[in-house]
């Protein structure tokens, strides 16, 4: 735009000038369409095919572009970054390198471990560029659907996904709740439906890490549900990269976002032929920061988290055993150390998941299973359990507490593309 100040007339970018009095503003000056017309030839040589910047380059009479870039989608805009750092929180994205080579990437252009697949990014991106890239996961509805209709088999339903089974079941393998996911896992492997198994240890303490097991030892030793977020992304690409093809991935419903998007976007085929991924998907509400839950866990109770035997979160109730002893509260007691972006999640039973597990909906001791694909079905048809009901109102009634949280927030930043 071009400002008047003391009877001074510059040209200047409207986004970062200040306002104040007496200043004279001219927004259509021919000098401001002369710079626009620049500005909008060097995007469209940029970004050639970009139909949102084909629009306005038309509406100010550019057609054609004296200048030949190398194709681009981004535009560099920066949105998407801002988005995920003062919105989201999670900073999975930032602007990387100077000059010519200016983008937006994740550190060292690596698969990032910290990307929630929330699609904010690409809500507010003015191009398709974010969408392609393929070190982050952001997931629209137009995603959800291609993803359902080329991995999941069954009916759609409009709460749980597209699921073809829920049953109750109960394992002889002790684990979390029934153990199913444990029992699921040692069913595959010696079935041979994969041959390796990405999932959550403990570690030092209560702190977690993402390890490939390859036996029935390695899959037992990973029992019973952390809640951390756990870097996991970065590992299935080390165990692709090390010739592990069949591919069984336990993960909360933003890891398996994030799967299923590498799916969508590598070729995987022909990168790593052969590559089979089995994923069984965890319901979760949220995750948790390790070092403020170790925190008010020894607050509340006095008892040290890396020393505690089990951690459950069930019918609201957040619940550590220790020394035998269980010590429980009102899981919104932790309110203040849930991790960055969940609260801009809203898939509480990982509807991408070829088979998702949980407590809610199951009577004590039972785990609720839901298949959502041929490959899940055979999966469970080949596990021994007990089986009883489910209560499905008890699962929608969190599912649609979780949307509607998420919509609530993502509600900030359709109010500031109005804007």
């Amino acid at each position: 735009m071009e400002i008047e100040k003391r009877g001074r007339r510059r040209i200047v970018t409207a986004c970062n000038y200040p306002v104040e009095d007496g200043l004279v503003i001219n927004t259509k000056s021919h000098d401001v369409i002369e710079i626009r017309k620049i500005l909008l030839e060097l995007l469209l040589g940029r970004c050639p095919e970009e139909r949102r910047i084909q629009i306005l380059a038309q509406e100010y009479g550019v057609v054609k572009s004296r200048f030949k870039l190398e194709d681009e989608r981004c535009i560099l805009c920066g949105l998407c970054t801002r988005v995920c750092d003062q919105l989201v929180g999670v900073s999975a994205i930032n602007v990387i390198n100077r000059g010519v080579e200016r983008a937006i990437g994740t550190p060292y252009r690596e698969l990032s471990d910290d990307c929630i697949g929330c699609g904010s990014c690409a809500l507010v991106c003015p191009t398709e560029a974010i969408r392609m890239e393929k070190n982050i996961y952001p997931i629209t509805g137009e995603d959800i659907r291609e993803i359902e209709d080329r991995f999941l088999e069954g009916e759609r339903d409009e709460e749980l996904g597209v699921y073809r089974e829920l049953v109750a079941g109960k394992a002889s393998v002790q684990g979390q709740d029934g153990g199913m996911v444990t029992s699921l896992l040692i069913s595959g492997l010696e079935n041979k439906f994969f041959d390796a198994v990405l999932v959550v240890q403990r570690e030092d303490g209560y702190k977690a890490k993402a390890v490939v097991v390859e036996d029935v030892e390695g899959i037992k030793s990973a029992r019973g549900t952390k809640y951390l977020r756990v870097p996991m992304m970065s590992k299935l690409e080390e165990a692709l990269k090390e010739e592990k093809r069949r591919i069984a991935v336990v993960g909360t419903p933003c890891e398996v976002r994030a799967v299923r998007k590498i799916q969508q976007q590598w070729d995987l085929e022909q990168e790593f032929p052969g590559t089979e991924i089995t994923l069984l998907g965890l319901f979760c509400f949220e995750s948790f920061d390790y070092e403020g839950l170790k925190e008010d866990t020894k607050r509340k109770f006095g008892v040290d988290l890396d020393k505690a035997e089990k951690t459950q979160i069930t019918r609201g109730k957040y619940i550590v055993t220790a020394n035998g002893k269980d010590y429980s509260c009102d899981v919104r007691a932790f309110e203040d150390v849930v991790r960055e972006g969940c609260s801009f999640c809203d898939d509480f039973v990982s509807r991408l998941a070829d088979i998702s597990i949980g407590s809610v909906g199951s009577p004590d001791g039972y785990s609720t299973v839901i298949v959502r694909s041929d490959r899940g079905k055979r999966l469970l048809d080949a596990t021994e359990f007990s089986q009883a009901d489910v209560d499905k109102s008890e699962i929608v009634k969190l599912v649609r507490f979780k949307k509607k949280r998420a919509d609530k927030n993502f509600a900030k930043i359709l109010e500031g593309l109005e804007v």
